[in-house]
């Protein structure tokens, strides 16, 4: 999970710079690119006899679809309200605070499921808030369209989380991923046609005139492989043995890689208040994986 978070950290420059084409487009042709990645990858994978969740039965290739389809449309509102958020102007950093609110709303719709949250896990979640806070946030907060679209883009990751871990250990996890970004690319080919390409086949041409130079297939496949196709993978894997909240805790590190990695690959500056922001959130997140014996 924490490798997943590593990925989708130093994914939101790749997110920003393909909205060229637009966020649904982005989002569209992102998702086609891992669902074939994957189950390119599930073939291999039944070769080498490594598919113990692989289905065998009508009613198992049914369940696995049904999964799928909840997962993949938890999925496309989240991908579609996060890379529109960032169309619309709001900053990497702004955007990752937000993102990762879906820490407050994992406990809260889990209570909905009659899950118990210990008073422990909710201190892990305001700590981590509060370094997602001091991460994220560098001028005054005021709250823009974007911010609210990005807001309700938590929630609907948060809806993801709660979905993968109700799902995820009993299928076939590459399979499930791979049926997840079916759903996302497919239904993203409707707001794709009709706001990005204004309801125009012409509009395709723009399209294939920016893919048609190498630099744009970097963040886009980028996104797709290592974003989607293994981030997304990994978390549905990790969510086998990890309670939703935990796991929503370990995926708010994202955040803090995002800005670890600019300050190492891009020499971008690393602030006294970002250090504490990472450091509240590491604590928070080995926090709520010690088990504190009650004396």
């Amino acid at each position: 999970m924490v490798l997943a978070a590593f990925l989708w950290g130093s994914t939101f420059v790749a997110q920003i710079e393909g909205n060229d084409v637009g966020p649904f487009a982005f989002v569209c042709m992102r998702n086609f690119i891992a669902t074939g990645v994957l189950f390119g990858l599930a073939k291999i994978l039944d070769k080498f006899n490594k598919s113990p969740r692989k289905p065998k039965t009508k009613e198992d290739n049914r369940a696995l679809w049904k999964a799928g389809l909840f997962c993949g449309l938890t999925l496309f509102f989240a991908m579609n309200l996060q890379q529109t958020g960032l169309f619309l102007g709001c900053s990497a950093g702004k955007a990752g605070f937000l993102t990762a609110c879906y820490i407050i709303f994992v406990p809260i719709l889990s209570t909905f499921f009659g899950k118990k949250i210990s008073p422990k896990i909710w201190l892990c979640v305001a700590i981590t808030l509060e370094g997602l806070y001091l991460l994220c946030i560098k001028e005054d907060f005021t709250i823009q369209p974007s911010d609210i679209i990005l807001l309700l883009c938590a929630l609907a990751f948060a809806a993801h989380i709660l979905v993968v871990g109700k799902y995820g250990p009993y299928m076939d996890n590459v399979r499930l991923s791979a049926i997840q970004f079916l759903v996302v690319a497919t239904l993203s080919i409707f707001p794709m046609f009709f706001v990005d390409l204004k309801g125009s086949f012409a509009g395709f041409g723009t399209v294939i005139d920016v893919y048609s130079h190498f630099k744009p297939w970097i963040p886009l496949l980028y996104a797709a492989i290592l974003s989607s196709g293994v981030a997304f993978t990994l978390q549905i894997v990790a969510q086998n043995k990890l309670r939703p909240t935990i796991a929503s805790l370990l995926m708010s590190l994202e955040s803090v890689f995002s800005v670890i990695s600019g300050w190492v690959m891009l020499g971008e500056r690393f602030t006294l208040q970002e250090a504490i922001g990472c450091v509240l959130m590491f604590t928070a997140v080995i926090l709520a994986q010690v088990n504190i014996k009650r004396k």
